[in-house]
């Protein structure tokens, strides 16, 4: 995989570097509320623009269904990478029409430009090939090299990150660079004791990994909404918490499986319940209960790890030499449900190993519940990139920027 080390090094200035970045960033109107994954491209774009090329930055965000919607607008997200670069950025409100080829042909060496949200187009996502490749041919022509550091979205089959590059001279960003080479220590000769935090609301989205960590990892401690499925899977009531009964027999399988193995798989002791889900916009009090693991109320349900988890998944954490976390241990959004994601954030801190945390909520957590990100090992600004690595499968984005 060549390195935009290498790239700099035969030379950008004049040249229409196309950067497929992730500027998936919160939104709360066009108010960004988190502009980690703005940041984590920083440096990327930066090191083009300063070695004099014409800087063509291009991303996705939300779900739009191919089509503009003015709710999904990168203009936010191009605004915000101006006050970080301390310089002008040009904002094209298309992303392969006249806006587009205008404000590409404009750009002044040194220059950058962010393209509107690659997602209104349809063939972007497209899942026939000619579609996305037709897509992809347009916006080659708007460029002459091609640099990947949307770690976030490496793991889609996507035109800007899967089928462009095959069109045009290509190499990793920065964050790329890194990402993959944490991910390494993740799964070549890791260090051990190797302890995972899983959390979250969908057991169904961890079920992969954990699958493979049951052959990898020393410690699985489990939290979140998924934690009921497997608290029901041992024969306790969980009232009204999150259960996903479809996953049941997986779940039973895995703690088998973990039992056979060696692994210890944690589950909380303890838990906070009410009888309602917090509201997350006023944050009004919401007066949790703590009650045992083994005896939910038939009426309540779980929201959070208790403080006797908090503990035990504390002193799980202590000896670690190489932690993984991805997903929150409850309702973090709402403080009365935010404990259990604090204590993990500050057990990792703790940790005398190496830490990551996994991207999507768990990294957002850590920002917004004030902890100081560069006292982790490493925030992955892809959660579902990171986990699907993990998993042992091949990833499109980074497949294409092979050689």
């Amino acid at each position: 995989m060549k390195t935009i080390d290498e790239l700099l090094s035969e030379g950008v200035a004049g040249r229409r570097v196309f950067v497929r970045a992730d500027l998936n960033v919160p939104l709360d109107g066009t108010a960004i509320t988190d502009d980690g994954r703005i940041r984590a491209v920083l440096p990327t774009v930066k090191a083009l623009a300063d070695a004099g090329a014409r800087v063509v930055v291009a991303s996705h965000l939300g779900r739009p269904k191919g089509a503009p919607d003015p709710a999904f607008s990168l203009a936010p997200a191009a605004a915000r990478l101006g006050e970080l670069l301390g310089a002008e950025v040009a904002f094209a409100t298309d992303t392969v029409g006249d806006s587009a080829t205008a404000t590409v042909a404009g750009l002044a060496d040194g220059q950058v430009a962010v393209l509107e949200n690659l997602r209104f187009n349809a063939g972007e996502t497209a899942k026939d090939d000619a579609e996305r490749g037709a897509f992809a041919d347009r916006l080659a022509a708007l460029a002459d090299l091609y640099v990947g550091d949307g770690f976030g979205a490496v793991h889609r089959k996507h035109a800007s990150v899967y089928d462009l590059p095959a069109r045009l001279p290509h190499a990793a960003g920065f964050l790329i660079a890194t990402e993959v080479g944490v991910l390494k220590k993740l799964t070549d000769d890791v260090e051990r004791p190797y302890v995972v935090a899983l959390g979250g609301a969908k057991v169904s989205d961890k079920l992969a990994v954990i699958d493979e960590l049951l052959g990898k990892a020393d410690r699985i401690l489990i939290g979140g909404g998924m934690a009921y499925t497997f608290l029901k899977a041992k024969g306790y009531e969980i009232g009204e918490s999150l259960l996903q009964e479809d996953q049941l027999p997986a779940v039973t399988e895995y703690l088998e499986r973990a039992e056979k193995n060696g692994v210890e798989l944690v589950l909380p002791v303890d838990t906070l319940v009410a009888e309602e889900f917090p509201d997350l916009k006023t944050k009004a009090p919401a007066h949790p209960a703590t009650v045992a693991a083994d005896a939910i109320p038939a009426d309540r349900q779980g929201l959070d790890i208790g403080p006797e988890t908090r503990t035990l998944y504390a002193s799980k954490l202590a000896d670690a030499a190489t932690v993984f976390w991805n997903g929150p241990m409850g309702v973090f959004e709402h403080p009365d449900y935010a404990e259990g994601t604090k204590a993990v954030a500050q057990a990792l801190l703790d940790s005398p190993g190496y830490t990551v945390v996994g991207g999507g909520d768990s990294a957002a957590a850590v920002r917004i519940l004030g902890f100081d990100e560069k006292a982790f090992g490493h925030i992955s600004t892809g959660g579902g990139a990171s986990l699907e690595y993990l998993e042992g499968k091949t990833l499109p984005g980074l497949a294409a920027l092979e050689d």
